[in-house]
Parts: C-alpha cells; sequence; structure tokens
C-alpha cells in the first residue's frame, strides 16, 4: 500500500535471491520507501534493524554503484506526493506533546489508509476475491496471533449468513484438523502480516498442496503468503505507535462479507432472520442492566 517508486518492481523481482539480511533490509524499504529519500542511511538501517553496510550490500546487489546511487532513484517518492501522512510517518519517536495530538495524528492516519483501499485496483481485487470465495465449497479461515482478530471477524459475520466457513483456530494444536477433509473444491482466507506466524505459513503450504484455492489477505508483496496465493490484497500497518494497525485488515473483511451477502441477497436476509430468532429464543441480548435478583 505504500508509495510505489522507480525500484519497487526490481526489489520484488529478485527477492527471492536475496539473503535474509537482505531481504530484511529490503522489505522495509518496500514497506516505508519514502525513507530513502528522508533519512540518512544508518536511521534506515536502524529502523530496518541491519547494520548499514547490509544497506550498501543491497544496492549494490540490485546493480548500483553504491547507497547514494541507489538512494538517487527515490527522489521521485517525495516529488510526486501522497496524502500527508507518509512523511510524518517516518518520525519514529513523533515528538508528541500530547495525548490528544498523537490520537489525532493515529486517527487522520488510520482515515488515509482506509481511503487508499479505494483505490481503483484494490477494489478489483475486492470484488474478484468476493467471487472467487462465493464459489467455494468451504471457506477455512486462518488468522493467527494479532490477526486472529481479523479472521474470527470474518468468520462471525459469515455464520450469521451460513454454515459455509470454518474457522481454524482448535485448542491442543488441533487447528489444521479440519483441513483433512478440505479438497480442491474449497478455498483457505488466511490474513498474516509480519513477522509472519510460523503455523499460518505451514497451514497455508497444506492448504495449497491439497490443490485449495488461497486468499491472502497480507502486508507486502514479498509476504510470503502472496506467493502461493491465488487472489490477494495488500494493506498499510503502518502506526504511530509501536504497534501495527490492524483496522484496514479489519475493513477488508466488512467489505468482503458485505460483497458475499450481496450475492444472494433474499437467501442472506432468510439467514439473518433465522439468526435473529435464535438468539432472541437463547435471551442473547439486552436493551437495559439486568435487575439483581435479591
Amino acid at each position: 500500500m505504500s508509495q510505489k517508486g522507480p525500484l519497487h518492481n526490481l526489489i520484488v523481482e529478485r527477492f527471492d535471491e536475496m539473503s535474509i539480511q537482505l531481504q530484511q533490509a529490503a522489505r522495509h524499504i518496500l514497506e516505508h520507501p519514502q525513507e530513502v529519500a528522508l533519512v540518512s542511511m544508518r536511521e534506515l538501517a536502524r529502523n530496518a534493524d541491519v547494520q548499514p553496510s547490509t544497506m550498501t550490500r543491497l544496492a549494490k546487489f540490485l546493480g548500483f554503484s553504491g547507497y547514494d546511487d541507489f538512494r538517487g532513484q527515490h527522489a521521485d517518492i517525495i516529488r510526486a506526493g501522497t496524502d500527508g501522512f507518509a512523511a510524518q510517518a517516518v518520525q519514529r519517536d513523533g515528538g508528541f506533546t500530547d495525548g490528544e495530538e498523537l490520537a489525532q495524528r493515529m486517527l487522520q492516519s488510520l482515515s488515509a489508509q482506509i481511503a487508499r483501499l479505494s483505490e481503483s485496483g484494490t477494489l478489483s481485487r475486492l470484488s474478484k476475491m468476493a467471487d472467487y470465495l462465493s464459489r467455494a465449497r468451504k471457506i477455512f479461515v486462518l488468522g493467527l496471533r494479532s490477526c486472529h482478530s481479523v479472521a474470527w471477524h470474518f468468520h462471525y459475520v459469515m455464520t450469521l449468513l451460513g454454515e459455509k466457513t470454518i474457522h481454524l483456530d482448535a485448542p491442543a494444536g488441533t487447528s489444521g484438523d479440519a483441513l483433512m477433509r478440505a479438497t480442491s473444491e474449497d478455498v483457505l482466507l488466511a490474513v498474516s502480516i509480519s513477522p509472519y506466524s510460523l503455523q499460518t505459513l505451514e497451514l497455508a503450504e497444506v492448504a495449497h498442496e491439497k490443490g485449495m484455492g488461497i486468499i491472502a489477505i497480507t502486508d507486502s508483496e514479498v509476504s510470503p503468503l502472496a506467493a502461493i496465493a491465488d487472489h490477494v490484497v495488500f494493506f498499510p500497518t503502518e502506526s504511530h505507535t509501536f504497534f501495527h494497525t490492524l483496522t484496514p485488515a479489519l475493513a477488508i473483511s466488512e467489505v468482503l462479507c458485505g460483497l458475499l451477502a450481496s450475492k444472494d441477497r433474499t437467501a442472506g436476509l432468510d439467514e439473518l432472520r433465522r439468526a435473529d430468532s435464535h438468539l432472541s429464543a437463547m435471551n442473547t441480548y439486552a436493551s437495559a442492566i439486568p435487575r439483581r435478583k435479591i
């Protein structure tokens, strides 16, 4: 979701040839291309958690005489202009004087990230993903650690529309057991961001080997999930805090649920009425604080 510079495709194309350290540096540049033009090489290396020499080696690996030559190719990142928040995001300490300022900057950044999901390329991907999911016999939903909330949200909403989804989340290390009966008629929807959960990648590979379709919601074109996905949508995770944001991913989940529900509105409404009836019978919700019995 970051602004793409002239070397973006070159880095993506040669990513698999890189050493682990070069990949770490390259991944950071793909996610934060504006930093190349705005901060020193040492600060860029520190942000990427690599040695400064790694940046020089990366530049030469990509065919440049040195880091300065490489940096010069990124000047258009600043000239092209963005929504104004990309440049602010490189200030890791933020320099915030109070909580209100930080809250404002966070919400402004989230607003811009959500707005970028409305770009035509992403809208096309979402539409194709919904079509693909609608044709599946079953949708297996996978998201671990921080991504659990996104996967669970998708599964929960879809359960209100029927029994098409299976959430790969189970006790005693049995999360992957549900895949034993999965077939090529099924699809795995996987959510993961860097650092990528090993179990997520392992289960995604199992699904891929079984011939299942793979839908990936992830953060980068060099995400391991992107390499095996039939359809993928990328979302930004940059935040003004120490933590990744998953708000754009949750928005993607909501959009996919909405698109799937719209495929057959009559059937969807019937399922929602059935859910309402059941939840009412179970006395699930209340409109006031219940009085305590004395």
